[in-house]
């Protein structure tokens, strides 16, 4: 029997063989079979074996059947799931006769990970590659990312579609075991909502970096005594000003008592370009942050200046950035939020040749904090990173071990999925509870259900 759900946004768990039974039907692709698809949501989860089940995914072609229709693929591009370097990548298939295109997999019932469709006519298919390696991954990417606006969002999924880092339209799958991430639930229903008398963005013009940028403040709860509130910094501030807006998420969790009243400071990383520049251990950029940022900040609002008051937090290139912050500086950045690290910088091998790993040198942060060559100092640490990643969760476990030694106060944890902001969403907030458990009565446990 297929279950259903009207208030669920995620996928009700299914029994096993719904999708074929589904499949198999006698009104396969006609009106009321699509409804019913709508109402079950997707990707469609049912049961499978000990600890996986089995997702699928359906694409409503609406021309009509491959008679009537120029689509020919609809590439599935899944975080760290399919593999959007092969020359041939996963598409969904489409069930003849019909307007049904479909594909199923295996997968951890913890996981959850972000997902687009991309359909495409005969003009789009992937063209005579290179035999010369390089040549033939250059080639392949560039026809990979010539796809990107044809890239749309599930329309069958229940949840509100989110951006990417590219600001490219994504779905989120969840699987029945996935980690709770209930304080983002308005925003998955398109019902968060955000105190605009409580949000603040300037421009910060630096001359110590030579640019310009956005810049998003934000006050959490209430309190008597505001000069001691902690200060959360949010790298990458644009993804959770814009792509995916944490002050719904953040109120949530500070009303229900998870998290105390805070400031927050959202920093845009401008562009790519300056990205790559600014937040791979650069000391120029911190400075410019302590010296010309948090004044300009401190104009505005008041908050905690002690080192174990600020939280600084970031993914990938932003949690190298946080845990470099705090290593050179812990007695202004006492806090560290690092998920899914850069700690492979700068040695690209690490990333792009991962088989060979134990011929390539460790990160350069990872050796300092071997060598001993960091300032004295004491944090506290969240730091993950996912099963799907392959080299960021290997580098981090080295970044791991090299920091247990100097008797820093780490939690950290392998997630179920890729190098994705939504699963970095449910991180942010854990490691948040986690690192400010200390301002809460009674004290937070460290399990994020």
């Amino acid at each position: 029997m297929i279950m259903t759900s009207r208030h669920q946004s995620w996928p009700l768990r299914q029994p096993a063989g719904c999708a074929a039974e589904l499949l198999a039907a006698d009104n396969v692709g006609n009106t009321a079979w699509w409804q019913q698809l709508a109402q079950l949501g997707t990707p469609l989860v049912e049961e499978f074996s000990a600890g996986k089940v089995k997702m699928s995914y359906f694409w409503r072609d609406p021309a009509g059947d491959e008679t009537r229709s120029e689509v020919c693929r609809v590439y599935i591009d899944i975080n760290c799931v399919t593999d959007h370097h092969s020359p041939q990548p996963q598409s969904l298939q489409r069930l003849a006769g019909t307007d049904v295109w479909h594909w199923s997999t295996e997968i951890d019932q913890r996981w959850r990970g972000s997902y687009s469709l991309i359909p495409i006519d005969a003009h789009q298919l992937p063209p005579a590659f290179s035999r010369d390696d390089a040549t033939r991954s250059k080639q392949q990417r560039e026809w990979w990312i010539s796809l990107f606006p044809s890239a749309i969002a599930d329309p069958l999924n229940r949840s509100c579609a989110h951006c990417n880092s590219r600001r490219h339209p994504t779905s989120a799958a969840h699987m029945p075991a996935a980690p709770d991430q209930s304080a983002w639930h308005a925003l998955d229903g398109g019902l968060a909502r955000v105190d605009e008398q409580r949000l603040l963005q300037f421009s910060w013009e630096s001359a110590l970096l030579g640019n310009q940028r956005r810049i998003w403040l934000y006050t959490t709860g209430s309190t008597v005594t505001p000069e001691t509130r902690p200060l959360g910094i949010l790298l990458d501030g644009q993804n959770w000003a814009l792509g995916l807006p944490i002050f719904a998420a953040l109120d949530a969790e500070t009303d229900s008592g998870h998290l105390p009243a805070a400031c927050w400071l959202f920093i845009d990383a401008i562009n790519g370009e300056w990205r790559e520049k600014e937040l791979p251990c650069n000391a120029q950029f911190w400075q410019a942050v302590q010296e010309e940022l948090l004044p300009q900040v401190r104009a505005r609002m008041a908050f905690s200046d002690r080192a174990d008051h600020t939280v600084v937090a970031g993914q990938s290139y932003g949690g190298l950035a946080a845990m470099y912050a705090g290593l050179n500086w812990p007695a202004r950045f006492g806090r560290i939020l690092s998920q899914s690290g850069s700690f492979w910088w700068p040695d690209f091998r690490l990333v792009t040749h991962f088989a060979e790993i134990e011929g390539h040198e460790m990160g350069w942060l990872t050796a300092e904090v071997l060598a001993g060559r960091l300032p004295q100092g004491r944090l506290k640490i969240f730091q993950e990173a996912g099963d799907r990643e392959g080299d960021m969760a290997y580098v981090n476990q080295q970044m791991r071990q090299a920091l247990l030694p100097a008797g820093h106060d780490i939690h950290f944890r392998i997630f179920s999925g890729g190098h994705d902001s939504l699963c970095w969403r449910g991180g942010l907030l854990d490691g948040l509870r986690w690192l400010l458990a200390d301002f809460i009565t009674p004290p937070f446990s460290g399990d994020n259900r």
